[in-house]
């Protein structure tokens, strides 16, 4: 498929509007301005219209695709949700105008909506308040570790250390040492945190565990009580990580549980459109011990409406510009009041349905080193596989060309030669049973043909790349500047 600079045809042009009066160059000092116009591809509109409908068609997404991303939630997110994010009353408003003197009126539907959508996240998670402003889950998880270092600041304690399982997300360790705190792993024992196992790293220099429940291997932390008992008795908190609340929704509150600071990912839990770079959303959840050192602004509501308060002297301060992703959290709200409390319950009823529906269907073909009930995925390895040359990374390759998005293969890395499946709710039986199908006839090939599974994918119009040096060795072929 050839670029649209390769496309671009000289004095081609598409329907332009009026130029306006005072353009940009006439404002700019003239020593920052190009010497002559950059090096832009030359095309009709229907050009443009159809250059970008083919390369639309070359994507794997949600939309086209059944995308069993393991450990990241990637369901189909329903429409209607952009086209309430889409209303002029919410995508024409400024982002200052909440704190301009006299507009507090025309913000009080925008005002409502976070103070509503906060209300809403306290009940499904048991927790007493919540902050809107991170911008994704990492940033939420380095927020919640801020919120746990102010806590211990304020208690006097003495705190260095914050222990992650082996099973949890990868970002949590990152975002522990970003706050300032040493890291300690825990082994797990079964596919879970043994409270033996926790008991021997945790002192009284450790601030917090940071768990993820159901865990990286689709697995339900059942010690979750003990786990309590001993934390507190070090004054030592319980950090949830929200990346798999879709197994859980309406089924457990993690604040009536004991856990003290919990992140969402809006995005992957709550309907808004995931992958890409985003935008997300990750609020953070406190217990009530924590609630006054919460981010500022907050929304608060009074007799004559809702306002904005900054007068918290024991807050960890500004952690995002203005109040996080607006429009995300207002898709959220919308796709919390559509599904209500037996809607959202569906969510992880179906969810966990159909993870173990296809861990049924693929436990005789893969081996599944936790065969038992799972959550809202499982973990398969291709051990048996690697022994014969073809390995986790070839198998995933290889569903592409079915046209199927790649599984999570490598992670949690205490299992070998992982894949990691999360079929999501939003699929259909059919979906489920074509992708085993179809991982089923690549497995089998896989014993007698393996040349032909280790070479995919080739019916894509790029095959195998070197992930790493795509991601990072870039060449840019076209030089704007230096085109007329």
């Amino acid at each position: 498929m050839k670029t649209v600079f390769e496309k671009s045809v000289p004095g081609r042009t598409g329907c332009l509007p009026r130029r306006p009066v005072e353009t940009a160059d006439r404002m700019l000092p003239e020593a920052l301005l190009r010497p002559e116009a950059p090096g832009l591809p030359e095309l009709s509109e229907l050009d443009v219209v159809r250059h970008f409908t083919e390369l639309s068609g070359r994507n794997f997404g949600v939309d086209s695709n059944f995308y069993p991303l393991g450990s990241c939630t990637m369901k189909y997110n329903p429409k209607f949700t952009e086209e309430v994010a889409a209303m002029a009353g919410f995508a024409g408003l400024h982002p200052i105008l909440a704190q301009l003197e006299g507009t507090r009126e025309w913000v009080q539907g925008s005002l409502k909506v976070m103070h509503e959508t906060e209300a809403l996240l306290c009940e499904i998670t048991g927790m007493s308040a919540y902050t809107l402003h991170p911008m994704a889950g990492a940033h939420g998880e380095l927020t919640g570790a801020l919120l746990i270092a102010a806590y211990h600041k304020k208690q006097g304690n003495k705190k260095t250390k914050v222990i992650c399982p082996d099973s949890a997300h990868g970002t949590n360790p990152a975002s522990a040492a970003l706050a300032g705190y040493k890291v300690v792993n825990v082994e797990s024992k079964d596919g879970v945190i043994s409270p033996e196992a926790l008991a021997e790293v945790l002192d009284d220099e450790v601030a917090a565990l940071m768990m993820t429940c159901p865990n990286t291997l689709g697995l339900f932390e059942p010690h979750l009580e003990e786990i309590v008992k001993l934390l507190r008795e070090k004054d030592a908190l319980l950090y949830y990580d929200g990346a798999n609340l879709n197994a859980i929704l309406g089924k457990l509150r993690v604040g009536d549980v004991g856990f003290d600071v919990v992140h969402l990912n809006l995005h992957k839990t709550f309907g808004t459109p995931h992958g890409g770079g985003g935008p997300g959303s990750g609020p953070v959840g406190v217990s009530e011990r924590l609630v006054d050192l919460l981010p500022i602004s907050r929304v608060v509501k009074e007799d004559d409406g809702y306002h904005l308060r900054y007068d918290y002297p024991d807050s960890i301060g500004y952690i995002a510009p203005l109040y996080g992703n607006f429009g995300v959290v207002l898709k959220a709200y919308a796709y919390m009041l559509r599904l209500g409390r037996e809607g959202l319950e569906r969510v992880s009823e179906y969810a966990v349905l159909n993870a173990n529906y296809l861990r049924k269907r693929l436990e005789g073909v893969l081996e599944i080193p936790f065969d038992r009930i799972c959550m809202h995925e499982f973990v398969a390895s291709a051990a048996s596989q690697a022994k014969n040359g073809v390995h986790a990374l070839d198998i995933a390759k290889a569903l592409l060309d079915k046209g199927h998005h790649a599984p999570t293969v490598y992670f949690p890395l205490i299992v070998k030669e992982c894949i990691m499946v999360e079929p999501t709710e939003t699929e259909s039986m059919e979906t489920l049973d074509a992708f085993a199908d179809d991982l089923i006839e690549i497995l089998t090939r896989a014993e007698s043909d393996p040349d032909s599974v280790t070479a995919a994918p080739v019916l894509l119009p790029v095959e195998r790349l070197d992930e790493t040096k795509a991601a990072r060795g870039m060449v840019l072929t076209e030089d704007l500047a230096g085109k007329a």
